[in-house]
């Protein structure tokens, strides 16, 4: 899917999350939701999806530091690389222990914007898996990058993107604070 297609499928996820949000199934404390009028996004940007193959890892545990400082315990399933626009990127991709074969991976990262027009702590990204006979590919799209729940409030525990996948560049694609 390439061009208004790409667009519109995106904005299509981003109204379905804001419902869901808006719903009260996000998040958002109660108090929120009357006035709550949808999450700020990068507008879509197709330069921001990639379809890239994966590197498997060893699929030892590590522990991910949390915004809690309760652990969580990951699985490194392997390892992606990207040329961002600000040059070429390698993330590790993070699987529960045991889950030999994903459907998709959990990609914690910070880059540029984190702090200044992201969350601070840094986005994630739920990445879908395809497999080949070759080996399995990734499918990065950072227009689908979103804030972690403790970005909206206390009471949950987030886990913190490890150091090797802070980006040095901007990745101004997916969701963004909101605007002042």
């Amino acid at each position: 899917m390439s061009g208004a297609g790409y667009a519109e499928a995106v904005a299509d996820f981003r109204r379905r999350k804001d419902e869901h949000f808006r719903a009260g199934h996000g998040p958002l404390p109660g108090e929120a939701l009357p006035g709550f009028r949808g999450l700020s996004y990068y507008p879509p940007d197709e330069a921001w999806s990639f379809i890239v193959p994966v590197e498997r890892a060893d699929g030892a545990e590590v522990t991910l530091g949390t915004n809690t400082g309760e652990p969580r315990v990951m699985a490194r399933f392997g390892t992606a690389s990207v040329d961002l626009p600000g040059g070429p990127q390698t993330l590790t991709l993070y699987v529960p222990p045991g889950d030999e074969a994903p459907a998709r991976v959990f990609v914690p990262f910070r880059d540029a914007t984190s702090g200044t027009e992201t969350y601070g702590a840094g986005r994630y990204l739920d990445a879908p898996l395809t497999w080949a006979p070759e080996g399995p590919e990734v499918r990065l799209d950072f227009n689908l990058a979103y804030h972690p729940y403790c970005a909206y409030g206390e009471g949950w525990t987030c886990p913190l993107p490890p150091r090797e996948n802070w980006l040095t560049g901007p990745v101004r694609a997916g969701e963004r604070s909101p605007e002042g």
